[in-house]
């Protein structure tokens, strides 16, 4: 499994990016849940968001609920996170992973089957 992050660049506070994950390389059940990571200078790794296969569950960490949106496009492989009222605390390198374990709160902190490189996403005026 091939993850491609891309999207990531300089915004200021309050402003918006949408990060994109190109996905290739997989069969049908290599994994049952596909989202995103960050990790910020000093920090612990977070896991923040995922969505099933399906499509039909997501999950949110805490820190990034009610500002970011995953979504994915079945047709194109691609995984979206959109990514609202972004401030400081949001700088980080953002990656996209892979899991053969269902989209739940877990993800904040497993360890992914798959992961890609990530993309650099910097909140500052």
């Amino acid at each position: 499994v091939q993850l491609q992050a891309s999207g990531g660049g300089l915004v200021e506070p309050g402003g918006s990016l949408r990060l994109s994950c190109a996905v290739s390389g997989f069969r049908g059940y290599d994994f049952y849940a596909i989202g995103w990571f960050r990790q910020a200078p000093g920090k612990e790794r977070e896991g923040i968001s995922c969505i099933s296969l399906g499509g039909h569950r997501t999950y949110y960490s805490q820190s990034v609920k009610g500002r970011f949106s995953i979504s994915k496009d079945s047709a194109s492989n691609t995984v979206y996170l959109q990514m609202n009222s972004l401030n400081p605390d949001d700088t980080a390198v953002y990656y996209c992973a892979a899991d053969n374990y269902h989209c739940d709160s877990t993800w904040t902190y497993r360890e992914y089957s798959h992961r890609g490189q990530g993309t650099l996403v910097t909140v500052s005026s």
